[in-house]
């Protein structure tokens, strides 16, 4: 059965993902990859509320299974954000890359411990 989670959380996940970088994506007439940026932070955050959600005993196993192994592990991609990062590198942009890889680092850390405080703040 867990498994079945898994995959009901990987199906919305993984369009989720690809409909929300285009989005982004189109909306930026640049190199950098906002929308991988945007989707990565945005399970960042999500990942730290259902950390913060399941430590303060308001959200069980099975939840977990659907929304943080299927649903984020579907959202964000860290092949795609290292592929991108060596493809702004191979184009000369090495500031891009170096900026892409910093400040993914800094604000998924940050999404993550934010969605963990907002989670105790509201499950404390």
């Amino acid at each position: 059965m867990n498994w079945l989670l898994v995959i009901a959380g990987a199906v919305v996940g993984a369009p989720l993902r690809y409909l929300t970088d285009r989005a982004v994506q189109a909306r930026h007439d640049s190199v950098f990859p906002w929308g991988t940026f945007v989707v990565n932070v945005t399970g960042s955050l999500i990942l730290g509320l259902i950390t913060g959600a399941a430590s303060a005993g308001a959200l069980g196993p099975r939840p977990q299974l659907l929304l943080g192994t299927g649903l984020c592990g579907a959202l964000t991609t860290y092949s795609t954000f290292s592929y991108e990062t060596l493809r702004l590198t191979e184009a000369g942009s090495g500031r891009y890359a170096a900026a892409n890889v910093v400040a993914s680092l800094v604000a998924g850390l940050a999404a993550a411990f934010g969605g963990v405080s907002l989670a105790a703040a509201l499950w404390a």
